[in-house]
C-alpha cells in the first residue's frame, strides 16, 4: 500500500486538461475528465520517454506531442501506436478541495 500524497488543489485542474507533478524522482498527471472526476497516470511516454504534460487530452485520451500515440487516461493503456506499452495508474481521492495519489 502507498502513501496518500497531495498533488494539487481540485480548482487547479481544469475540464479535460491536466496537472503534472512530481514526487520521488517521478512525473505524473492528474486528470480532470468532462464528467468532473480525476485520474491520476504516469507523466512519461512510454515509446520515448517523452512529458505528456505538452500532450493533448480530450475524448477520454491523452496524446503523446511528440509521435501522438495515444493512452486512455481512466485506465493507461496504449490505445495508438507508436506506444504498446501502458501507464500505469494510480488511485486518486479528493478530501477538503485537494488532490491525493495513492503512490
Amino acid at each position: 500500500m502507498g502513501t496518500w500524497t497531495r498533488a494539487c488543489a481540485a480548482e487547479d485542474v481544469e475540464l479535460e486538461d491536466l496537472y503534472r507533478f512530481d514526487h520521488g524522482g517521478r512525473t505524473f498527471l492528474v486528470i480532470r475528465s468532462p464528467e468532473d472526476e480525476f485520474f491520476c497516470i504516469d507523466g512519461i511516454c512510454t515509446h520515448e520517454r517523452v512529458h505528456l504534460a505538452d500532450g493533448l487530452v480530450m475524448d477520454g485520451v491523452i496524446e503523446c506531442p511528440k509521435h501522438s500515440a495515444h493512452f486512455d487516461y481512466k485506465t493507461g493503456e496504449a490505445t495508438r501506436a507508436p506506444a504498446c506499452i501502458n501507464l500505469k495508474t494510480w488511485p486518486v481521492r479528493i478530501e477538503d478541495g485537494d488532490i491525493f495519489v495513492e503512490i
